[in-house]
């Protein structure tokens, strides 16, 4: 049985569901190509802020038996240098959607400004949802349905792109959550950022692990909880999800989708192999054709049938 893996999130039309999650690789055009070329779907640079941010101090990424720690800090290069750095987006071969965070509603209507200025990109991310930065995402006070809202109108006052909202599970109502960005404009909810903050402490020394001392949860350990996230969104908005969340098989991205999401962002999956999107791909069009699934439509939202 031939088996179609095709999809599309909003306007964007992807070969295939997985796409790079902000975060990971993406600081650089050469890391967005070397991600396309491993086949993903689609791309998502890193968060840009206002001004170059430097970050949390090292260590930064913890792996440990059930996922990782992560506490970067939104380290970039700055707006500025980013339109320098991602130029001629055609040549990456697939969609790329840029990604911004702020600290007020201002801040993400004046950086949606600046890339509604810049060429090639195929749909805009709001990171709202960052749980360990300082004036950002959760500690900012972002993932309320106010404020969500509010973010969401600014922004979407600003630029024509197809317009994607990142959000926690950090709360207890995603899905009026997302029905707020939804209703303020959104095109796609993406769902979900790490979830924690967590800590891990070195018995030796007797201190935390990571440098901030706290980090977002990811990988393995989240993926129940990100699946429980997309289903309920789902059961809240018409525009579609980007299920984010421990994805590294074919089985996961099923899952996903099942559960209500279009694509399936991959991002801690990337540190252990960079061809994960072609694993998740192959082992999809296997499971796919053993299940009876000619397509990602008859798939999607499935456990919401009964």
């Amino acid at each position: 049985m031939k088996v179609d893996i095709s999809t599309s999130v909003s306007k964007l039309k992807l070969e295939n569901p997985t796409i790079l999650a902000s975060g990971i690789m993406g600081i650089s055009k050469a890391s967005l190509k070397y991600a396309a070329r491993n086949g993903a779907g689609a791309v998502t640079i890193k968060s840009l802020t206002q001004e170059p941010r430097k970050g949390h101090p090292s260590p930064i990424v913890l792996t440990y038996e059930a996922g990782m720690l992560n506490a970067v800090g939104y380290a970039n290069q700055g707006i500025e240098e980013a339109k320098k750095e991602f130029v001629n987006l055609k040549e990456i071969g697939v969609p790329v959607i840029a990604s911004i965070t702020a600290k007020d509603k201002d801040g993400f209507a004046d950086m949606a400004s600046q890339i509604a200025e810049m060429e090639g990109f195929s749909a805009l991310e709001l990171a709202l949802s960052c749980p360990h930065t300082p004036g950002y995402g959760t500690m900012a006070g972002h993932m309320t349905c106010e404020a969500t809202y509010a973010i969401t109108a600014a922004v979407r006052s600003k630029i024509n792109l197809p317009l994607f909202v990142k959000l926690s599970p950090n709360v207890e109502a995603i899905g009026k959550i997302a029905k707020s960005a939804e209703d303020a404009g959104a095109d796609a909810i993406t769902a979900v950022n790490t979830m924690g903050p967590g800590m891990l402490v070195d018995i030796k020394t007797g201190k935390p692990m990571i440098g901030f001392r706290v980090g977002g949860v990811s990988g393995a350990a989240l993926r129940p909880i990100a699946v429980r996230c997309v289903y309920d969104i789902y059961e809240s908005v018409k525009i579609p999800i980007i299920g984010t969340g421990g994805v590294s098989s074919g089985r996961d991205a099923i899952e996903m989708i099942m559960a209500g999401a279009s694509a399936v962002g991959i991002g801690t999956a990337v540190y252990e192999r960079i061809d994960v999107f072609k694993k998740v791909c192959n082992e999809m069009l296997d499971l796919m054709a053993e299940l009876g699934y000619r397509d990602i439509k008859h798939m999607l939202g499935m456990a919401h049938e009964n």
